[in-house]
Parts: structure tokens; C-alpha cells; sequence
């Protein structure tokens, strides 16, 4: 008797338990997880430079707290209020403040940029510039402000007299603007020299890309808005990267020293003492690689530091970094042994030393101590859905910083003693601690679980095996928070699968959208799998897909499926598919060519047939149709419309610059012709992504879609 009424009052308890539980909505799993959701962080964390303080930001970062390093005890330094009182200002918040030397900070409003002290409690106002100007960049004294108006590139000096470097009337000519859509690491065209002697900056000649029209409805009539999209086997840029001399006023142009000119010219940097400039050229094929060196006063062509040739892929994306302001020596990022090292260089091109040798990629340099004696350095270490940081010395000495297994962000002190270190993993929504020089570390915050209270699922990282037969693949799995392994549950399979992304990761949801746990309160498994091809796991796993995008990545997509269908609480008859860009590539690819695979699909701005994409990203992957015909054939989900079986919904922003329209047009045109109904939704003047209050229109229509159709 007594048994019965415990167990009884466990069941009370629990049903309860779970009755007082707040669900969240759609609405807040879309737009909250990075508000509301958000875990507690050290807001803005920066060392002040040459000391061991530190400043963080509070109260709306309306407010700015100093501690040191010693003894981490925060004070309050300046707020918001003093420093507009001071200025005359209407400044929000600190956002964008950058230290310029340890008693004072640069910070901006509306393109009007000023200075000021913590100690005199006073400031100015240095540089303004208007608010049509674009790419504003400093440089390291922040006496110049380099930017762009329309097609051209100026710079206001110290006396706020604003200089032209470039007066080009052809609006098809570009400069200090990115160059080749943001590949190969490229995210800038402005590169003030160390010493602001010389102002670098890239060039395109753009003259002769195709125009591609966009349709801009928000005028009567509708207006025609032309985009330079340089489609695969299509004239593309040329580049160029002209050095301007401050001195002099003229300016050098560096073309491509193969004298293709369409070649491509990268991960442009400067030597400490300004001599030169170092440039990453690779062929247009993208397989043949050139480090060059070129003399920043006259341009000309001084020697070529290394050559790297891969019959897959040559892919730089990184600058040459100096570790030692005194010393043109340097580190370069390669993956010529099979993964992502670093290899230390003099200027005339011998190798010293190769610094790592790990079978897990380096990712990025975070810095080095004051005489360059130590690089920090991100990468996976073994487990890829890590990212660690590491220091290592010029000998080739390694030693893992960060203790705990998960994503790390790391912030180095000026004199490289102190390490500031932000990480989350599965279980931890996010910690921040402090490092010593010997690796002590002391905790500065822990965030409480801003779900607690919340009615949410479980979720799960596993290995499979790829379709190899002895590739590891990662994998997640999302269960209801009212989980019951003896029912059978609906599964969404969420996919990317394409080169330089990784959808599972170690970090707090395990790298998850919020939204995914939303759809699992609804009844659903959500299941994902980085395929071979995804990110961080080496030059082999990677460029697997050479050639053949969408083949291997299917096969291990497939693997995936058939380990949720030996799953007993998987019922194999209701999977549905999802994915965006590459993902609405691999969805669509799913429902027309693994046909009896899902019951429902939606892809949302899928690449249909890569002649279409650009050419930067596409020749890298698939070469040109000149070339491999066969793989472009194969790859185009136009050849496949007769297959279709299951429900698919398309759909694409109709201002979409980076897969542009004719994609699914193309695909919706096929199917009329086939007399297949699929259904399609347009994002009117949505660009490749859909943001805002507008996304939550998009994940409801999404979620929707496979909830009646998978039934």
C-alpha cells in the first residue's frame, strides 16, 4: 500500500514538475537565442594595451569596468553618460571602442570618429566622414582614415583634408573594395603599411563581368538593379593591387606576374619594416599557388617565397603573419601535408622551421608575446568539434592553453602572460577564465542555463561511419523533452554539407538552432550529419567532393538515414529534409535522387546547377562545364525532376546575390515541363539570407510545411 501511494505521488510530483514548465514559441526560438537566451558574458572584453587590466562592459554596455589582472577585481572606469558629457555626444553604447594606448580609446558614432582619456576625462573628435562613405579603415596611429565612395578610395589625413587616391569615371573599376566575392579569406581591400607610409589596396576591373538583374519592387515602376556576378567559365575580375606612396602622392599597380589576368590576387600583408609587400596568386583553376614578394616602392617583382600545386584545390586564407615587429620573418598557413599547419619563413624564402605538425587543422593565429617568441593559435586538436587554443614557440614546442573540451574564444594580454578565455561545450552554456603565464587559471564568470524553467529537449553528439566504410562522420540528435523510446517519432533531417561549414560542434546546444528544439517539443527527432566534405577535419575528408559536389555527400547522408532507421523509436516511413545553399543543394539533390529516402523536403536558395554559381567558389569545386561536363551533369538537380515522389516546397529571397534566381526558376520551369507539382515561395527583396522579424515568417512556413506533409 505503501509503495503504490509513493510511486503515485513521484508521478504527481513529475506531471507537476512538468505542468509548471514554460514552453517557448517559434517566435521566441527564432528570434531569442541570442537575446533573451543568451548566456552571461564579460561584454566586450579588452585588454587595455601595455598593462595586465582589463575592461568589460555592463549594464547595456552602458558602462565600462576595469579589473586587473592580478587580482580581478572590477571597478567601475567610465560610463556611457561621462564620456557623452564630455563630447557632446549621443553615443548608445561602447560598441566598436578600440584602445589606441593605455590611458585612452578611440570611439565612433555615425561615421564622426573621436578620441578620449581616461585620465584628463576629456576628448575630440578626430575624423568625420559622410555617411555615403564606405570601408572606413584606420590606420594603426589613427591619424589616417582610409575609405571608399562609390567606385573610388580616399583618405582623410591627420588635418582632416580628404585626399583621392583613385579618380576612376568607369564605374566598372573597383577600388579598396574586397575582391573576388570574399574568397580565400578575403573580407577587406584597404591595407594601411605599419608605419602608415603606404596605403595597399585591391583593384577589380569588372568591366567585363556579366550584369545580372535583380528587380527592386519597392518603386513604381519595379526598377532593374544590375549585380557583377561572374558565373563559373564566364569572364571574371581582373585584380590588381595598387600601393599608394603618402610622400610622393603616386601610386604602383601589382598585376598578376603570371599574366593571366584574371588570376587571382590574395592575402595581401606587409613586412614590419614596410619594404614589402607579400601576396598569395593562385591560377584561375585554383590548383598552382605562388607566395610573391614585391617591392612596396616601386611594384616591381622582387622573388616568389613557395609554389603549392594540388590537383583537388590550392586554397590560401591566410596572410603571412610577423611575429616580431623588428623581423621580417614570418609564419605562413599551409595544407600541403594533409592538414592545416604552420610553417615559419624567412623574407628570402628558406623555411625555418615547421611549427606544428598536427593531423588536426590550425585554424587561426590569435597573436604572439611581445619579442614574437610564442604564436597562439586556434585549432580542433583531435575531437573536430572542438576549437582549442594553443601556443607554440618558433622551436616547435606546443602546449594546449585552454583546459576544457569545447569552443573557446581566447583574448592574449600586450606582454602575452595572460591568457582571457570564453568557452561553452555541451554541458556549459559559457565560462569565462583567466590563465597565467603558467596556466593557472581562476574564474571570472560562470552563466547560468537560460533555459532552466523552459520545457526543452535533449540533444545528443554520436559517430557514424561515412560512406567509406571507415570514416568517422559526427552526428546530432535532438530528442522531446518527453522523450518515450517505446513510441515512434517523425524525423527532420537538417542538412548543409558543403565545404568551410560545420553544423555540430561542442558548444552549448551542441552547435544547434533553438528552433530545432522547438520542432522536437512538436513530436519530431532533428537529426543532422556533417557529411564528408563539411568543415575542420583535413584535406582528405574535404576535398572529397572534388569534381562531383553532391555525390559522396548524398552516400553519407544516406548512412545517417539508415541509422535513425535502426533506431526502434524512428518511424522510417515520415522523414523530412531541410536545408539553405548548399543544404537546399543537398535537399532537393535528396528528393530527386534518394527518391524513396523522404516523405517531404524544403529547400530553401539551393544551388540547382553550379554553371550558374559563381566562379570563385564554384571552379574550385567542379572546375569549369569545359571541363567536366560529366560532373556538372551529373550534379545539376535539373536531370533528376522526374523523380520526384515526396512534397517539396522551394523557396528564395528574390534579391538573392549569392545564389541568384535563375536557379530555382530554372528547376520550377523543369518540373512544369515534367507536369510534377512542387510548391514555391518567393522572399520579395530578401537577399540570400532571410533575416528579422521576417525569418520568423520563414521557419513558420518551413516547420509548417513538414508538419502537414509528413503525416
Amino acid at each position: 500500500m505503501h509503495k503504490k501511494i509513493i510511486i503515485a505521488f513521484s508521478l504527481f510530483v513529475a506531471l507537476t514538475t512538468q505542468a509548471q514548465l514554460k514552453t517557448f514559441t517559434l517566435d521566441e526560438a527564432v528570434m531569442q537565442q541570442a537575446r533573451a537566451f543568451k548566456a552571461d558574458k564579460l561584454a566586450g572584453f579588452q585588454w587595455i594595451p601595455n598593462t595586465t587590466n582589463y575592461v568589460y562592459f555592463t549594464e547595456g554596455n552602458s558602462k565600462m569596468m576595469q579589473a586587473s589582472a592580478t587580482d580581478n577585481k572590477a571597478k567601475e572606469l567610465v560610463t556611457l553618460a561621462e564620456i557623452n558629457s564630455a563630447l557632446g555626444t549621443k553615443l548608445k553604447s561602447f560598441a566598436g571602442l578600440e584602445w589606441i594606448d593605455a590611458t585612452s580609446f578611440l570611439i565612433s558614432e555615425n561615421g564622426k570618429y573621436y578620441t578620449y582619456s581616461i585620465t584628463s576625462k576629456s576628448g575630440k573628435n578626430i575624423q568625420a566622414s559622410a555617411n555615403s562613405d564606405e570601408n572606413q579603415t584606420f590606420d594603426a596611429a589613427k591619424n589616417n582614415l582610409a575609405l571608399t565612395v562609390d567606385n573610388n578610395l580616399f583618405f582623410y589625413n591627420k588635418n582632416k583634408e580628404k585626399v583621392a587616391v583613385t579618380n576612376e569615371n568607369n564605374k566598372g573599376i573597383v577600388s579598396g573594395q574586397s575582391i573576388s566575392r570574399n574568397e580565400f579569406g578575403i573580407s577587406n581591400g584597404i591595407f594601411w603599411s605599419p608605419k602608415s607610409s603606404y596605403l595597399a589596396f585591391y583593384q577589380k576591373d569588372q568591366s567585363e563581368v556579366a550584369d545580372y538583374p535583380l528587380l527592386d519592387i519597392t518603386e513604381t515602376p519595379g526598377k532593374l538593379e544590375n549585380l557583377k556576378y561572374p558565373m563559373i567559365g564566364q569572364k571574371s575580375e581582373k585584380p590588381r593591387v595598387g600601393i599608394y606612396n603618402l610622400a610622393t602622392g603616386k601610386t604602383v599597380f601589382i598585376d598578376p606576374k603570371s599574366g593571366n589576368a584574371n588570376d587571382y590576387l590574395t592575402n595581401l600583408s606587409w613586412t614590419p619594416d614596410e619594404k614589402y609587400v607579400l601576396i598569395a596568386e593562385l591560377n584561375r583553376e585554383q590548383n598552382d599557388m605562388y607566395l610573391n614578394v614585391y617591392d612596396a616602392n616601386s611594384g616591381d617583382f622582387v622573388r616568389t617565397i613557395l609554389n603549392e600545386k594540388n590537383n583537388a584545390w590550392v586554397e590560401p586564407e591566410h596572410e603571412a603573419f610577423f611575429p616580431n615587429a623588428n623581423s621580417n620573418n614570418f609564419v605562413w598557413f599551409s595544407e600541403k601535408d594533409g592538414f592545416q599547419n604552420l610553417y615559419y619563413y624567412t623574407i628570402e624564402g628558406k623555411l625555418i622551421q615547421q611549427l606544428t605538425k598536427n593531423q588536426f587543422p590550425a585554424r587561426e593565429i590569435i597573436g604572439s608575446n611581445t619579442n614574437g617568441t610564442e604564436i597562439y593559435f586556434k585549432a580542433t586538436g583531435a575531437n573536430a568539434t572542438n576549437m582549442l587554443v594553443y601556443k607554440v614557440t618558433l622551436k616547435g614546442k606546443q602546449t594546449l592553453i585552454t583546459k576544457d573540451e569545447g569552443v573557446h574564444n581566447v583574448s592574449i594580454s600586450s606582454d602575452g602572460k595572460w591568457f582571457f578565455d570564453e568557452f561553452s561545450n555541451h554541458s556549459t552554456p559559457s565560462k569565462s577564465l583567466l590563465y597565467d603565464a603558467k596556466l593557472n587559471a581562476s574564474t571570472l564568470l560562470v552563466s547560468k542555463n537560460k533555459y532552466e524553467g523552459y520545457q526543452i529537449g535533449t540533444s545528443e553528439i554520436k559517430t557514424i561511419k561515412a560512406a567509406d566504410g571507415t570514416t568517422d562522420l559526427y552526428t546530432r540528435l535532438i530528442k522531446p523533452s518527453n522523450f518515450d523510446a517505446t513510441k515512434k517519432y517523425p524525423v527532420l533531417v537538417y542538412v548543409y554539407g558543403g565545404p568551410h561549414a560545420q553544423l555540430i560542434t561542442n558548444s552549448f546546444l551542441d552547435g544547434a538552432n533553438l528552433w530545432m528544439f522547438w520542432m522536437a517539443e512538436q513530436g519530431y527527432l532533428v537529426y543532422t550529419v556533417d557529411n564528408r566534405g563539411s568543415d575542420n577535419r583535413g584535406f582528405a575528408f574535404e576535398s572529397v567532393i572534388h569534381g562531383r559536389l553532391g555525390v559522396n555527400e548524398m552516400e553519407d547522408q544516406i548512412k545517417g538515414v539508415e541509422y535513425l532507421k535502426s533506431l526502434p523509436y524512428v518511424d522510417g516511413n515520415r522523414l523530412a529534409v531541410h536545408g539553405w545553399s548548399y543544404g537546399g543543394f543537398m535537399t532537393t539533390s535528396l528528393m530527386l535522387r534518394k527518391s524513396d529516402t523522404f516523405k517531404v523536403g524544403v529547400a530553401g536558395g539551393p544551388v540547382t546547377d553550379w554553371k550558374w554559381y559563381e566562379a570563385m567558389y564554384g571552379e574550385r569545386y567542379m572546375d569549369t562545364p569545359a571541363e567536366n561536363q560529366k560532373g556538372f551533369d551529373e550534379a545539376s538537380t535539373l536531370n533528376y525532376v522526374n523523380n520526384l515522389k515526396g512534397k517539396l516546397l522551394l523557396i528564395h529571397g528574390t534579391s538573392d546575390d549569392t545564389v541568384v534566381m535563375q536557379h530555382n526558376f530554372a528547376l520550377v520551369k523543369k518540373f512544369i515541363e515534367a507536369q510534377k507539382q512542387v510548391d514555391f515561395f518567393p522572399y520579395p527583396m530578401a537577399k540570400h539570407n532571410v533575416q528579422g522579424k521576417d525569418r520568423v515568417h520563414l521557419m513558420t512556413k518551413v516547420l509548417n510545411y513538414i508538419i502537414e506533409n509528413n503525416k
